[in-house]
């Protein structure tokens, strides 16, 4: 059973934005790479805009992280190599597989960090909250795709076991950040198998809205 969290005292609230600005500037390099091998100059521009906002997302966190007194390169660094694994294991070959690298990938990412800033002081949530709600890798993916997916059912079967290889992945991810940074599961009100169940109910949406089997 859920319970409301204490507040996270500085520190451990710095490490949460930490890894937000982290996971923010790496989807940062990915889309700006994804957008130089876009298949059209519509695709390369929506590409490069996400990657715009994913980077004053970071920025506007490490601004966050200096107001509360911390070191932002420092609580950035912590988490430089995170994403290392998930980025070599997802390395994508496809237009179709690229798009959903954000938007599947990632957003279990951005849904943990959204998930841990309940226990955070107001100011810091509401920026959290604020910064990590982006439609754009959805709206892609679901203007490129949706069509694509309900007549396409070769691609439709292969994209989703695509996506369960992404959710997998990234779940690896919130292990591994949980079992190195205990804290932050004090945050989360919850015990590490409802958070898990939360994560991958929010992968099922998504996928849904593709028209793929979580």
């Amino acid at each position: 059973m859920a319970i409301a969290p204490p507040i996270a005292d500085p520190s451990t609230t710095i490490e949460l934005l930490g890894l937000a600005a982290q996971v923010e500037h790496t989807q940062f390099t990915r889309l700006a790479a994804y957008s130089r091998v876009a298949p059209g100059t519509a695709q390369r521009m929506a590409l490069a805009r996400c990657a715009v906002q994913r980077l004053d997302a970071c920025e506007r966190l490490l601004t966050r992280i200096t107001e509360l007194g911390g070191d932002a390169d420092a609580a950035m660094a912590a988490f430089s190599h995170v994403l290392d694994g998930f980025d070599s294991r997802t390395a994508s070959t496809s237009w179709a597989e690229r798009l959903l690298v954000p938007y599947l990938g990632y957003g279990v990412a951005d849904d943990f960090c959204r998930m841990a800033a309940d226990g955070l002081d107001d100011e810091s949530r509401a920026l959290l909250q604020e910064v990590l709600t982006d439609p754009m890798p959805a709206d892609l993916a679901l203007a490129e795709l949706d069509d694509v997916t309900a007549h396409d059912h070769v691609l439709g079967a292969r994209l989703a076991l695509w996506g369960r290889r992404l959710v997998g992945e990234a779940l690896t991810v919130v292990q591994s950040v949980l079992e190195s940074k205990p804290g932050m599961e004090h945050l989360l009100g919850v015990q590490r198998g409802a958070l898990y169940g939360k994560l991958t109910a929010e992968h099922a949406r998504r996928m849904g809205r593709l028209r793929l089997t979580a």
